[in-house]
């Protein structure tokens, strides 16, 4: 595929993407330890980043388990066909595919003290709803690291922000302490408005969930516990 033939087909995929909130996410070329599927010699990241998906597709959403992961699969299996791709989802399993080193491959991310990845525009609010496989290599700009924000952040106050001290630096995200936090009546703030260690984060305030998507993944964590 030529430079400019590339260039059509990569905006022809943006252009499917961006009516339905989504985002491409960067890609790389494939490597045998990547956990691609055999024969993949170029993988793409989809996306999400603000309150631009909820705001296209909480409507779509139907009364079934898991909403969002089976909204995003009726979404992007069909444009997988449309582009000729094998289409990969962080949900489904097990096993579950490797989600969050193929992101930090295709845009150089690094985890916060929360555990989430951070993006130097995005903060705390994004995350990655797809991979699109391709066996045609195609050429890709290197995601070359942005920098780390979190070692030039004072006071990390994340890690202070959390109701029941559910985040630290060397012991992790202690899951039992938020979940029991979020059934109380003084977790309503955090069930409500999404998670306050990450609201605290000072990036990406442009891009904070709206309240409904915050309340909605919020309680999928829940159930999920």
């Amino acid at each position: 595929m030529s430079d400019s033939a590339e260039d059509s087909f990569l905006q022809d995929l943006i252009d499917r993407l961006v009516p339905l909130g989504l985002i491409l996410r960067g890609g790389f070329q494939a490597e045998p330890d990547d956990g691609a599927p055999a024969g993949t010699a170029t993988m793409l990241l989809v996306g999400n980043a603000g309150p631009g998906l909820w705001r296209r597709s909480g409507g779509d959403l139907r009364d079934e388990a898991d909403a969002m992961d089976a909204w995003t699969q009726r979404v992007m299996d069909p444009i997988g066909d449309r582009f000729g791709a094998t289409v990969l989802y962080p949900f489904g399993g097990p096993p579950y595919h490797p989600f969050q080193r193929w992101a930090k491959r295709a845009e150089g991310l690094q985890s916060s003290p929360l555990g989430i990845l951070i993006h130097p525009e995005y903060g705390l609010w994004h995350a990655y709803r797809a991979a699109l496989c391709f066996g045609e290599t195609m050429s890709l700009p290197d995601a070359s690291p942005a920098g780390y924000p979190c070692d030039t952040c004072l006071g990390k106050p994340c890690l202070s922000a959390c109701p029941v001290a559910a985040f630290s630096e060397t012991d992790g995200y202690d899951v039992p302490a938020c979940a029991a936090h979020l059934r109380t009546e003084d977790g309503a703030d955090c069930m409500g408005m999404g998670c306050r260690a990450r609201r605290a984060c000072p990036l990406g305030h442009d891009f904070v969930y709206d309240p409904g998507q915050a309340a909605f993944h919020m309680q999928a964590f829940l159930r999920a516990r």
